[in-house]
């Protein structure tokens, strides 16, 4: 049986939602994100005209288009949005992975007997874009690498059908940048030997790119064949990472306890960042000495980064913690987690802390999680 596999992308997802409830914000030039020292969360098709970028700074994109509408951003209501898709999405097909806050996979294969795949999906886009108001684009293909790909030039609003004859007809012209796994030093690295579109990429010998990039060398030149077997994971909102901690001697000190939990919150935020993962449910653990258990948890808006997961866990600490005993354990989960791709809160964050916490990470991953931490978490 031949696979069917889509990828679905919400277009200018946070800009869009803004024109679900502001109307007059269509067809405006529309950025999200922080004040002067920020940078670009999402900007509308008008604003890409001027050559804005998501994660430029904010300085510079108002510099390229004054005339900029700047909204800071409300990500209570993308995720609300987000999920009313996500909702519209998993109740049409069989197979459904959700890839982040605005991206998705679905797996339809076998459904030709039934609908026909693309008139099939044409439904699901057509129903997401009626229910919500929400524009959204789709390519179908045999695997998700070429989907995708084809997401991004379907855009916007757009709807790609790939069958397999055409797969490299369509790849071999675009930039080899348009290859998900392919960043800015392996397109550099590749132009250095004048390796810039596809076509030359997939009639290169694998060994030559095994030996310029390493390991992932085969699995380029795979991709630039249209070659991908990955399957769609099916989305499950209970996926999770937590983090508990026993005491040697039972506690009442709060204090320590609260450095504790900043601590484990640091822990759980590095771990999602280097998984590239985003949550959306904090929950907060605790064990009295007699053994009671009780755990507390909230909703909040897809976020990975210290600060604002630390700030929802002690308030949720200080709501439980009421009663006036010793405790023997403390704990945090991360719940209901998407891949993403923001990995920092672009709408509060200036670039100078968005650059601190890439800082940290890169020296976690180099000697290890606990070679730098801040001093607030530590009791």
């Amino acid at each position: 049986m031949n696979r069917a596999i889509v990828h679905m992308d919400l277009d200018t997802f946070f800009v869009s939602c803004e024109r679900v409830r502001h109307s007059e914000l269509v067809g405006k030039p529309v950025i999200i994100g922080g004040g002067d020292r920020g940078v670009v969360a999402s900007c509308s098709y008008e604003t890409r005209y001027f050559g804005v970028r998501s994660a430029m700074p904010m300085k510079m994109a108002l510099r390229l288009c004054p005339e900029a509408r700047v909204i800071r951003g409300d990500m209570d209501w993308y995720t609300k949005m987000s999920h009313e898709v996500t909702e519209i999405i998993q109740e049409k097909v069989p197979v459904m992975e959700k890839a982040s806050v605005d991206e998705f996979y679905l797996d339809l294969s076998g459904m030709d007997q039934f609908f026909g795949c693309y008139q099939w999906t044409r439904e699901i886009a057509r129903s997401v874009m009626k229910n919500t108001g929400l524009p959204i684009s789709f390519a179908l293909s045999g695997n998700k690498t070429v989907s995708k790909i084809g997401t991004g030039e379907a855009k916007p609003v757009g709807q790609l059908e790939i069958r397999e004859n055409l797969v490299q007809p369509f790849l071999n012209p675009l930039s080899v940048r348009k290859i998900p796994m392919v960043g800015n030093a392996t397109f550099q690295l590749l132009s250095r030997i004048g390796v810039r579109k596809i076509q030359t990429l997939s009639e290169m010998p694998v060994e030559v790119l095994q030996k310029l990039i390493g390991k992932n060398g085969t699995e380029l030149w795979k991709k630039a064949n249209g070659i991908d077997d990955s399957p769609v994971t099916q989305y499950a909102e209970r996926k999770s990472i937590s983090t508990e901690h026993t005491f040697s001697e039972d506690t009442m000190d709060v204090e320590n306890m609260q450095s504790l939990l900043s601590g484990m919150v640091e822990q759980l935020c590095f771990q999602l960042r280097k998984e590239k993962w985003l949550t959306s449910v904090v929950t907060v653990k605790i064990r009295y000495a007699n053994f009671d258990t009780e755990t507390k948890q909230l909703k909040i808006p897809y976020t990975a980064v210290d600060h604002t997961i630390s700030r929802y866990v002690q308030e949720l600490f200080k709501k439980l913690y009421t009663r006036r005993m010793r405790l023997r354990l403390v704990g945090v989960k991360c719940s209901g987690l998407v891949h993403g791709q923001h990995q920092m809160n672009l709408f509060e964050d200036t670039e100078e802390l968005i650059s601190l916490y890439q800082a940290m990470d890169r020296m976690k991953m180099r000697f290890g999680k606990d070679a730098v931490k801040r001093a607030g978490g530590i009791p």
